[in-house]
């Protein structure tokens, strides 16, 4: 599934950012993630700086694209819902409509559906301003040790739009690619446990009174991980090797052949 207009209509807003590299790494993880509307608000890095460019990695047209603008208010033009982060927490401005990225991203997903949104990012050494923080509507707060809360710059904006993509994938239903195959039919299941059964008793893993307990549990353990076929055949070829190397063992002397159980007799191939 491609991320279609819907992510496109999230706007990164950079205020006063010092270090080139910041703008280079924000806009690849922008590239990455998906996004490509960018607006800086008095930068004091310039986006055609070479280190922002080096580390701008496959986002080079994003950078050439930013825009430049003097204040706040012009870079949110458009915008009907804004989300501000900060280190910082307590007073009045700074503990209303606040929450972790992860809380805020489902509200601003919702505004997407509605129009362009977006996030504004405060300059590496202070952070937003008090005055800029209150013109915007949601407040995120990314979860850090308290004795040492402030992230690096491209840093936050990585969490803050990673989040907000996975909110967009769980509410699309979008699985992720190890979970693509489903888990293999009961009956395949169950010959793959007979199989197992009959190898785990050739190198007498499985025998005596508590040959059944044992096995209940190695079933239990496969069930619970809901195999798929492609990881049944794994089990099928180590079950013949298992009984290929109790044949080897028997030839040599060094392994005595156990009796078949009766559960082994009954699921055994004619």
């Amino acid at each position: 599934m491609t991320d279609g207009p819907l992510l496109h209509n999230a706007r990164v807003v950079l205020v006063r950012t010092q270090v080139a590299g910041n703008l280079g790494s924000v806009a690849r993880i922008m590239r990455n993630l998906g996004l490509d509307d960018l607006v800086l608000v008095s930068p004091e890095a310039s986006p055609s700086d070479p280190q922002a460019r080096q580390l701008s990695t496959h986002g080079e047209a994003i950078l050439e694209r930013a825009r430049v603008v003097s204040d706040l208010g012009a870079a949110l033009e458009g915008c009907h819902l804004v989300a501000a982060t900060s280190a910082r927490l307590g007073g009045l401005l700074r503990s209303h409509t606040v929450g972790f990225a992860h809380e805020i991203m489902p509200r601003l997903l919702a505004g997407l559906d509605q129009g362009k949104i977006a996030l504004v990012f405060g300059p590496e050494r202070t952070g937003l301003f008090n005055e800029e923080v209150t013109r915007c509507h949601l407040l995120i707060h990314i979860d850090a040790e308290a004795d040492y809360p402030a992230l690096n710059l491209a840093q936050a904006v990585t969490i803050c739009l990673h989040e907000l993509r996975s909110a967009w994938r769980r509410r699309e239903g979008v699985r992720s690619p190890i979970l693509t195959e489903p888990p293999a039919p009961f009956e395949a299941f169950d010959r793959i446990c007979q199989e197992l059964r009959i190898a785990l008793e050739e190198i007498r893993y499985l025998h005596g009174d508590k040959a059944d307990q044992l096995m209940h549990g190695v079933r239990h353990l496969l069930a619970r991980a809901q195999p798929t076929a492609m990881e049944l055949g794994l089990l099928m070829g180590l079950a013949r090797q298992l009984r290929w190397a109790a044949r080897q063992l028997e030839e040599a002397g060094l392994l005595t052949r156990a009796p078949a159980s009766p559960r082994s007799k009954e699921s055994a191939p004619d």
